[in-house]
């Protein structure tokens, strides 16, 4: 898409008080179709898939045999406009051909599940901040007020047939949009000019980079990887263990009961110096743990990062220091999230 980008602070600024446009295309779209769906998607994710009420959206894990994220996903169960019943996966796009790979490795030959990737021939807008519902209601068919969080549905977007869902990754309130990918140019122009009143801003990867870092939303690569398990993350919420089997939730059953073995946590330096991924963390008896993700808050105007440290080191208010080259940089351990919007 014809994109003109600005400052990552103006791009994130915006989204915080207006609106942020972001081309997001670049997430796989990954449709299930048979009446095997469910339960495929059963054996894979930490999450149930078989109570999904129509029109709802999921957060789950995708695990390995020892309870590693091998992604983070969101499951939607829908209705397309011929009234078929379906799931989809959205995922990483780092992680595309991984889980598409995954996906294949664990259907059985006896499986009526039809696999369709979708990625390349839609388009994903994602459009944030405090007036996006504003800006994208008269482009859609469906109310979007009444629409509740991480529910979604089929609508008319333009003149395109996509979907409308309240989802986003920028701690903010706001909706993505999936189209054709023949529609998102003129779809991405017009919510552009038609948001030049409400402050809309085409926003990049750096923006959202620091807007889900200030909501504390992990990264793939950064607090999530096939090394750290759902417990550590601080995403117990996303697994469903009981009553239930999939991959990896044997390991996942142990690792719940045993003690961690690293916490996540949100830390505020006192300077403005910038704390990067893989940055040691210290304490009083030396290393105590690593920066995941580290940046200068636009809307905080302080330095955080989440990083993963050893449990007796976690608690709210500890004071630590982040070894920024060689010069360690005093801060403390804070509650996250650490910036949250205001409820409407």
């Amino acid at each position: 898409m014809p994109v003109q980008y600005t400052s990552i602070v103006e791009e994130h600024v915006a989204t915080r008080t207006g609106v942020g446009l972001f081309d997001v295309s670049h997430m796989g779209r990954i449709r299930f179709d048979g009446s095997g769906a469910v339960a495929l998607l059963e054996r894979l994710l930490t999450r149930r898939v078989s109570d999904m009420p129509l029109g709802k959206i999921r957060y789950s894990l995708v695990t390995n045999e020892q309870g590693g994220i091998l992604d983070d996903v969101l499951v939607y169960r829908l209705k397309d406009s011929e009234g078929s019943d379906y799931r989809m996966l959205v995922v990483n796009a780092s992680n595309r051909g991984k889980i598409l790979s995954w996906i294949e490795a664990h259907r059985e030959k006896s499986d009526d599940v039809d696999l369709h990737d979708q990625t390349l021939e839609t388009a994903m807008i994602a459009v944030q901040g405090p007036r996006a519902i504003e800006l994208v209601q008269p482009l859609v068919s469906v109310p979007l007020t009444p629409m509740k969080y991480y529910t979604g549905a089929a609508a008319q977007i333009g003149s395109a047939h996509g979907l409308v869902s309240r989802t986003g990754y920028s701690g903010e309130d706001g909706c993505e949009l999936i189209v054709p990918a023949d529609a998102a140019v003129q779809i991405w122009e017009t919510l552009l000019d038609a948001g030049k009143s409400l402050g809309a801003r085409a926003a990049g990867l750096g923006a959202r980079d620091t807007l889900r870092l200030e909501a504390a939303l992990p990264l793939y690569g950064h607090e999530l990887t096939e090394t750290i398990d759902p417990f550590q993350a601080d995403l117990a919420f996303a697994v469903n263990l009981e009553g239930r089997e999939f991959i990896g939730s044997k390991s996942l059953e142990r690792l719940r009961n045993a003690p961690p073995q690293w916490r996540r946590v949100g830390i505020e330096l006192a300077g403005r110096r910038v704390p990067r991924e893989h940055f040691a963390v210290r304490g009083e008896r030396g290393t105590i743990g690593e920066v995941t993700s580290g940046t200068f808050s636009p809307t905080l105007q302080k330095s955080i990062a989440m990083a993963y440290v050893r449990p007796d080191t976690a608690e709210i208010g500890n004071e630590v220091g982040v070894d920024i080259r060689g010069q360690v940089e005093p801060g403390k351990i804070v509650k996250l999230p650490f910036y949250s919007r205001k409820s409407n």
